[in-house]
């Protein structure tokens, strides 16, 4: 489906308007106002970055590993919540909590999660700094993107650059949680991660230098390294 014909089929509003901001550049999910994450609507604006599939198959992966019990799942870095949203409806009984420093992001997670009738724990702070007690999962896509890094105007222009980028050639966030993730997690855990395409081997370098754990990396539906599968030793 076109960009265009995904406007017609979804927009509510004006469509000559509409027509007029996408070929301004502006994306078609913030036009649109929302997106399909897993079967659920997600709203989206310039306040969150837009979910997209391969944070899907992070989600596929990850409830593999999810039973419907009790368990402690904290979603760091959380945007609009269509991660921690998604992980809540298909297993209501675990405890959710939400983590993003962006307490605009978190404003419209909250609205997301009461849209999708889940009940969630959203916490403003920096990844895992302010937390207070200890999960059974982690589980984050941070931002990735190394400064220097040739991206898409598209994204470039009107994404929130504090969704998109980190510092150490994009692999801030993986060391900064994985050295300080142990104070946090249950003695049998596991961390799942989305990275960037070029980022496993320092990420698997990192888990391992840092847990007693064993490492996994899975692909994306188009053949590069996307996803990062740390478990307890």
């Amino acid at each position: 489906m076109t960009d265009i014909e995904y406007l017609k089929k979804y927009y509510k509003g004006n469509i000559v308007d509409a027509i007029k901001r996408l070929e301004s550049g502006e994306p078609v999910q913030y036009i649109v106002g929302n997106v399909d994450f897993y079967g659920n609507i997600i709203k989206v604006d310039k306040r969150v970055l837009i979910p997209r599939f391969e944070t899907e198959g992070l989600v596929e992966i990850a409830l593999n590993y999810i039973s419907n019990t009790n368990l402690d799942i904290v979603d760091l870095g959380c945007g609009s919540g269509a991660i921690a949203i998604t992980l809540k409806k298909k297993n209501p009984n675990i405890n959710m909590d939400a983590v993003d420093i962006s307490s605009d992001a978190l404003t419209l997670a909250k609205e997301n999660a009461l849209l999708n009738n889940v009940d969630i724990n959203f916490i403003c702070g920096d990844m895992l700094k302010p937390l207070n007690k200890k999960y059974d999962i982690i589980i984050s896509n941070p931002p990735y993107i190394s400064y220097d890094e040739d991206i898409m105007d598209i994204v470039k222009n009107n994404e929130p650059s504090i969704a998109l980028y980190a510092s150490n050639d994009g692999l801030y966030y993986y060391e900064n949680i994985l050295k300080n993730c142990k104070k946090y997690l249950k003695d049998k855990y596991y961390i799942f991660f989305e990275i960037g395409y070029n980022q496993s081997s320092r990420v698997v370098k990192y888990a391992l230098k840092y847990l007693d754990c064993t490492v996994e990396v899975k692909k994306d539906l188009q053949g590069f390294d996307r996803y990062i599968i740390i478990k307890s030793n």
